[in-house]
């Protein structure tokens, strides 16, 4: 057993041996033969176990940062509710400071009034007890004299200073009291109110209920309970930011949230958005009239839509393409083509170009192959296939353009080829130049549409299910509807002369659309009704 050793390959174990023979269809040890087919197995079970952890791994690392972010808000957050506690009790000293130094000018001014009140009195008695102490002295003087005459002279005027003396009229009794209890305060109930003073009540964190949740017609439903009910709510808080990460929001994502505030209700629609991520996640938090609770546990919804942008690098050289939009320029190819003399006619002079390359060195053109397209085939293509699914476009066409198709169209569309004059492209064509057309068109056959040309026109592309549809994007009439089978993936495409095209991608399949495509599964297709109608 000693001098035995094992090779593990995923579950399986072999003896290693010196005679170890290796075939074609198999390897060959001295116990076990391990067959191709069980190590690819294995192989692909071990990649799907590298990938699990690797998944594994991102979200620990995202949650990690969700840590760090956390703690970090923590620090912050508690140093601002620091601060901010600390500016209200400077509030509040100054609130008491400013009480206290109004009663305290209140105390001063009652002190002063009976002062001068007690003070007058004083000066009143003053007076009134030395007048009275002279009048004593003069009546007792009286008394020693002895002629009759005289005396009774000066009892007559005694009495009269008397009868006029202000002694006699003086109250004696004090106009005010020392009592200042009139002044006192009783801060016993404010004290039991600072004493009681604890935090503010928070509102609960809300719950987004992700069934009751809508994605639809490029709009988003967010609905929420509260997990108990508070009648203390002012409005609610919503916050939702693009991403393309499934799960739990991560902190070092591209784009920020973005803020609807004063929300009243329990749910909230989210309209008009472009679908130009994969997902969008959604938090809230109930605010009352005083402060804002924690957010909910983030939930993130699927916004999945078609993305394009047309493919300037192979589109005709009279149309100016930038992004959604191109315009007709007649200039465009004139001033290429006299680049390109120039440069040939610069390598003649004696002076090579360095770019300048043989045919065989060419360098490789995007689309397996295929150039620009030139000619007549003013074409330009979206820069992304479409393999699978149901997707969605809208085109808008300058109120002056002359001539325009829009559809879609195999990569093999060669550079000459015209959108719906061949197999591998289907479009619907408008003519506004001498005479006033519009038609469905494949394999060079044409089919009338006897409605009118709408303002924008919707695109709709299932291609699984083989169908190409056409509506009015405004009024979602369908205009037109090809069935057939992709056998490639296809391209969106656009042809335009004397004019313009602008379109918007990210857009959902509108519900209007999928309700008219369940109702139309009997619609005549691009190979029953253009069979026998020639241009």
């Amino acid at each position: 057993m000693d001098s035995q050793k094992y090779i593990s390959i995923g579950q399986f174990y072999s003896k290693e041996n010196e005679n170890v023979t290796v075939g074609k269809s198999c390897i060959l040890t001295s116990n076990i033969t391990i067959r191709p087919e069980a190590i690819d197995f294995k192989q692909e079970a071990l990649q799907r176990i590298i990938s699990t952890l690797a998944n594994k791994n991102d979200e620990i690392q995202n949650f990690i940062d969700t840590l760090n972010h956390t703690l970090k808000g923590v620090q912050e957050n508690s140093s601002n509710v620091l601060a901010e506690l600390d500016e209200e009790f400077d509030s509040l000293y100054s609130i008491l400071d400013e009480v206290k130094e109004g009663m305290i000018n209140s105390i001063k001014q009652e002190q002063a009034r009976k002062s001068q009140e007690l003070q007058s009195q004083l000066s009143q008695c003053h007076n009134a007890l030395e007048n009275s102490e002279e009048l004593l002295e003069f009546a007792t003087r009286s008394l020693d004299i002895k002629e009759a005459e005289e005396f009774s002279k000066a009892a007559r005027q005694i009495k009269d200073r008397v009868t006029m003396a202000s002694a006699f009229r003086l109250s004696l009794k004090p106009k005010v009291s020392d009592n200042m209890t009139h002044l006192m305060v009783d801060f016993s109930q404010e004290r039991q109110i600072l004493q009681t003073l604890k935090f503010l009540p928070v509102p609960k964190a809300p719950e987004i209920d992700p069934v009751e949740c809508l994605v639809a017609d490029n709009s988003v439903t967010v609905a929420w309970r509260m997990p108990e009910e508070d009648n203390k709510i002012d409005h609610f808080m919503l916050e939702y930011r693009k991403t393309n990460f499934d799960g739990l929001p991560r902190v070092k994502d591209e784009r920020c949230w973005e803020l609807v505030d004063n929300v009243k209700g329990t749910e909230y629609t989210l309209s008009g958005l472009k679908f130009d991520s994969r997902y969008m996640n959604f938090r809230v938090r109930a605010c009352n009239k005083a402060v804002a609770g924690e957010f909910s546990d983030p939930v993130t919804l699927e916004t999945k839509a078609l993305n394009f942008s047309l493919d300037n690098t192979s589109s005709h050289l009279n149309l100016k393409v930038e992004d959604s939009c191109v315009e007709w320029d007649p200039t465009g190819g004139k001033g290429q083509e006299s680049k390109i003399k120039g440069k040939e006619n610069k390598g003649r002079s004696g002076t090579p170009s360095p770019k300048r390359t043989s045919v065989g060195s060419r360098p490789p053109a995007v689309r397996g192959g295929r150039d620009r397209f030139t000619g007549e085939s003013y074409t330009v293509l979206g820069d992304t296939a479409i393999e699978s699914g149901q997707h969605y476009w809208e085109v808008k066409a300058q109120k002056d353009c002359k001539s325009y198709s829009v559809g879609v169209a195999y990569k093999t569309l060669g550079k000459f080829d015209q959108l719906g004059k061949t197999n591998t492209s289907w479009c619907i064509h408008v003519n506004n130049w001498l005479q006033n057309t519009f038609a469905a068109k494949h394999n060079n056959k044409v089919k009338v549409l006897d409605v009118p040309v709408p303002e924008k026109i919707g695109v709709f592309c299932d291609f699984d299910g083989g169908q190409l549809s056409f509506y009015d994007a405004n009024s979602k009439q369908l205009l037109y509807s090809f069935k057939t089978r992709f056998t490639q993936p296809v391209l969106p495409g656009f042809m335009v002369w004397c004019g313009g095209l602008s379109l918007s991608t990210g857009m959902q399949v509108p519900s209007a659309v999928r309700t008219l495509q369940k109702s139309e599964n009997g619609m005549t297709g691009s190979t029953g009704s253009l069979n026998n109608v020639t241009q």
